[in-house]
This record gives C-alpha cells, structure tokens and sequence, in this order.
C-alpha cells in the first residue's frame, strides 16, 4: 500500500499536524527566539513570520517565507558621537551639541549605517563671564546737584549728571536689573532703583557693624527734587501697560509709580556723604490727601515731580505732582491732574528703633508755603490718633443716631427704609500669599502693591454698590500699620462705609479697606493697612433713574469707625 504525502511529511516530522486537527503550539514555526531553526526546508537560517499566517498550515515554506536580512543590533551603550558633558562652572557657559532628530518615516526602523544620517558635533566656543559685558558701565559718584531727572523711556544715563533729560518710563534698552533679583518691578521702579543704584547698593550690602550717622546733614528740597516722565505719545507698549477700559490711566498702577518715586526721594534726603557709616531703613507711614483733580489720560505724555517738603526728627514728608498738559490751555495750574502728600519714618537698620534723619532748609516762599502745609497735616494726623482712642461725650448722641435705623434692619427688616442698606451687606474680600516677586529693596513687600491691590478691591466695591462704572475722586488716608513680609497669609476686605447724598449730581462712595495678615497655625490675625477712596458716580446716571442709597450700621464699633472717618474727612 502506498503511503500518502501527508504520511511522509508525518513520519519524518512527528510535529506535523494530524487530519482534522488544529496545531495547539505552533513553537516549531513561530517561536519567540529569533534564534531557533526550522526543520524544514533550510534548518539552518533564521526566519521571521508575519503575523497573518499565524496558526495556519505550511505546505511549502520555500515559498512563503522571505529570506531574512542582516540585521545590525544596536547596543545600549552611547554612540561615540555622544560624549560625556562637563560640569558647568560659573567661570565659563558651554552650549551644547545641536540635537540631532530622525525623521518620522525611519521610526521604529532598524538603522544600519548611523553616519549617513547624524551629523557630526560642531566645535563650540564657550563664553567666559569675567569681562564685563560693554553695557555695564559703572555708576559715577554720588552728586548733589539739585533737580535730579530720571527718564522711563530711553537709555538711562547718570542719574547725577547737570542734565535736564527726564526719566523715561519704559524704555527695553536698559540695562538688566542684576543687584535685586525677584524684586517687585514696573516700568518706573525699574528705571527708579536702576538710576540710583549706586544709593541702593549701600542699602543691600550695609557694612558689618558700621556705626550709625553721627553728624545730620542740612538739605534743601531741591537736593531732592526728582521727576519721571512717561513717552505715552510715542510709546505703544508703555502706554498699554497704563491703560484701564476707560482709555485713561490706571489709578491702581500710578499708586505703585508714585510709591517708589515717594520712597527713592526719601533714601535721597537721607544718603550720608559718609560710606562707612550703616544706612536707615525707609518706610511708608502714611497717605494723606491724594486727589485727583482731573482724568489722566493715557494718550498725552505725562510727568511727575516730586521732592522733600519737611522733616520731623525721624518723619519725611514729600509731595508729588502729577502733571499733564492740558488741551487749551496754557496756566501751570490746570496741568497738575494730581497731588500726593506721602510720610516716611526712619529706622535704624540694625536695631529698629527711630533715627533722626537730616535736616531740611527751605529757600523759596513756595518752599516755605509746603513747610508748613506739611506741618499742619502732621498735627491734624496727631490730632486723628487722638480720635482714635474714643469719642467725646457729646458724640453719644451721633451714635445712637446711627444705630437707629440700623436696628431696624435688625429687627424689623420688612419695615427697613428700601433706599438704605446695611454695612455688612456691601462687603467685598479675597486674599492671596505674598510671593518675593512682590519684596522691595528691604526684603519687605512693596507698599506701592498692597495699595494697587486695595484699590482694585475698592474700585470693585463701588462698582457693585453703585450699579454702574464708579468715577475714582482721592485716596482720603492710608496707615501702613505694620510691615508685610514674604510668605504671609494677605486678607483684603472692603465695605461701604457711608455715602454723601448732599449733591445729586455727585452723590459720594466712601470706601474702607482693611489688610489683616493671617497666621493659621498660630490663630492670629493682625491688620497691616488701612485705606479710605472716595469715588462718585457719572452725572447721568440720575438722568437714567439709577440712585445711589443711604448705608447704615448695624453694630457700635461699625457705627464708631463711621464717625471717625467723617471727623477726619472734616479736618
């Protein structure tokens, strides 16, 4: 009897599947090792299959299965194009190779010839950082010439030059700020620290037990006089940083700018011609009296000018002015469109207690005339401490009146006036983490930020309050209480304090806000800052039925702080 096919291809590979049967290992012909061997046609070369002809059964091999190619392996070790990189020093900056990408279509491929398809690592020049780069010019000496400019806009040169160029605001061309990394910036507190740099370097870098100033200096205010002018006009980008929706500038950014020229004016006053004697430490007390006269617009080349108007024994008082030129007309007087009256203390670095500052001549009778506006202000800002501390008797009466509709909102809330509202209804708060982007030169948090922040929260309070966009009239006052440092827990909370519906074409929207720094793990809260705005509404808007309606107290100390705010208004 003859033997079929299929019995042969049985009898001499044991593996080859029976009739009707399905192979239940396929290892002979689709084993995982690349290394094992066929028994069938060509038992000594290698074979890779596809997929598709999986479990399946295999006639003629010869023709199904592709000769197999050489196959070069690639190794885990680096290529010898990839060398070991060195470490970095701060003595020289080595760029690295160009990297080295393969086309998308050759991924996942096998890559036979590697130097047809990397290029070859380029020699680098390495850039060594002990030259100093030509833009750096050193700062000259100190001058005390009077009417220092300092421009915003264009390249900075020596602030303390006899030059009449003022300081521009937001010029890309100036040199990288490199003495206070992380500090808080703006246009004008860039162009401000950098130009008195030479000032502020005795500031950061105090000589170790350095004794104090033992010999105060006599000053006049024009040895002070700073001012900075902004190139709206003519510079696009400067004048988008300034911009509100309103097309004017915005009140809460001139509130930093105004700030940092405050306090570099003050460090001027008080520089020591001697360097090896430590330098005080300059902080904001207080605001008093920032009204706008005018809207700044923010299309028109704008200017402030600021300077020393008196001295205490440790208290600096300096005024600013705001000045843009008004559209037809040409009096002095209509240019001004603001005026701030900022008080700085004195500090010793080391101690922290009070330290005299210099003294201050004036010369002229305009001079003489902001003395003693300054000094009024002072004892009206004694006389508001004083206020402070409790009401006169014959006040009693004022409270009661005030406390009287409140109680009926209390406890007759259907029966309440509609045209009023209660204090507590009109709150508005939020609250954030001081980061050292917002420090200043001391390690302390910029107050020019904590007023921006307080006014934003303001602003948005009387927009709420009044139904439609609130117009900004003055800062009343502001208390710099306490120091904010890095890293504090910052609540703002603002409320309505009162209205004045006196005038309908004006109806007036006393803001209060409050900074409290938080301390959850030690369950404490402390206020920091204090700040009064005033705003009104648009003249139209009685025309369009929108009234603005009466706020009441619920409760004695809120009751207290309304009376004490309109005392002080008063003086």
């Amino acid at each position: 009897m003859k033997s079929s096919p299929k019995r042969l291809l049985r009898f001499f590979n044991p593996n080859f599947p029976k009739p009707h049967q399905t192979p239940t290992n396929p290892s002979p012909y689709l084993s995982n090792s690349s290394s094992q061997s066929l028994p069938i046609t060509k038992p000594h070369q290698t074979h890779q299959f596809s997929p598709q002809i999986h479990n399946t059964h295999f006639t003629d091999l010869s023709k199904t299965v592709p000769k197999p190619r050489k196959i070069t392996t690639l190794t885990t070790q680096k290529p010898p194009f990839e060398k070991t990189q060195e470490p970095v020093f701060d003595s020289s900056i080595e760029v690295p190779p160009r990297p080295i990408t393969l086309s998308p279509r050759i991924h996942n491929t096998h890559i036979t010839d590697l130097s047809k398809t990397l290029t070859k690592p380029r020699k680098i020049t390495t850039l060594t950082t002990t030259q100093e780069p030509p833009f750096e010019k050193k700062q000259e000496p100190i001058d005390s010439s009077p009417m220092k400019s300092i421009p915003v806009v264009s390249t900075l040169g020596s602030p303390f030059e006899n030059s009449q160029q003022p300081i521009d605001a937001g010029s890309s061309l100036r040199k990288p700020i490199s003495l206070w990394p992380g500090m808080y910036h703006s246009p004008v507190t860039n162009a401000l620290w950098e130009a008195r740099s030479s000032i502020f370097e005795k500031l950061l870098d105090p000589p170790v037990d350095a004794p104090p100033q033992t010999e105060l200096l006599t000053k006049v205010p024009a040895q002070s006089r700073t001012s900075i002018h902004y190139s709206f006009s003519s510079d696009y980008i400067l004048r988008e940083q300034y911009r509100d929706p309103l097309n004017e500038v915005r009140i809460g950014k001139l509130l930093e700018d105004l700030d940092a020229l405050a306090g570099t004016i003050s460090v001027k006053h008080c520089a020591d011609v001697d360097s090896t004697t430590r330098p005080l430490l300059l902080v904001t007390a207080s605001v008093d009296k920032m009204i706008l006269k005018k809207p700044i617009c923010v299309d028109t080349d704008l200017k402030i000018v600021g300077a020393v108007t008196w001295v205490g024994r440790s208290s600096i008082a300096i005024q600013l002015d705001v000045i843009q030129p008004a559209r037809g007309s040409s009096q002095p007087s209509d240019a001004i469109a603001l005026t701030a009256n900022f008080t700085f203390v004195a500090r010793d670095s080391k101690t922290g207690k009070s330290a005299p500052v210099n003294r201050l001549l004036p010369e002229t009778e305009q001079e003489k005339k902001l003395w003693e506006e300054a000094e009024a202000r002072d004892q009206q800002r004694k006389k508001l401490r004083g206020l402070k501390k409790g009401l006169p008797n014959g006040d009693t009466e004022r409270l009661q009146a005030l406390l009287a509709e409140g109680r009926v909102f209390c406890d007759m809330p259907a029966l309440a006036n509609r045209d009023s509202i209660l204090i507590r209804d009109t709150r508005l708060e939020n609250s954030l983490i001081c980061q050292p982007q917002q420090r200043n030169i001391h390690g302390r948090i910029f107050g020019g930020f904590l007023m921006h922040r307080a006014f934003e929260l303001a602003y948005s309070t009387a927009y709420a309050f009044a139904g439609l966009m609130p117009y900004f009239l003055e800062v009343d006052h502001v208390d710099f209480l306490r120091p904010v440092d890095v890293g504090d827990f910052l609540r703002f909370k603002s409320c309505v304090l009162y209205t004045e519906l006196e005038n309908p074409e004006q109806p007036l929207i006393n803001i209060e806000v409050v900074a409290h720094v938080t301390r959850p793990e030690l369950r404490t809260s402390e206020i920091s800052n204090t700040f009064y705005f005033t705003f009104t509404v648009h003249p139209t808007a009685k025309k369009d039925g929108i009234r603005i309606r009466n706020v009441v107290p619920a409760t004695e100390e809120e009751a207290r702080r309304v009376l004490e705010r309109m005392d002080a208004d008063k003086l």
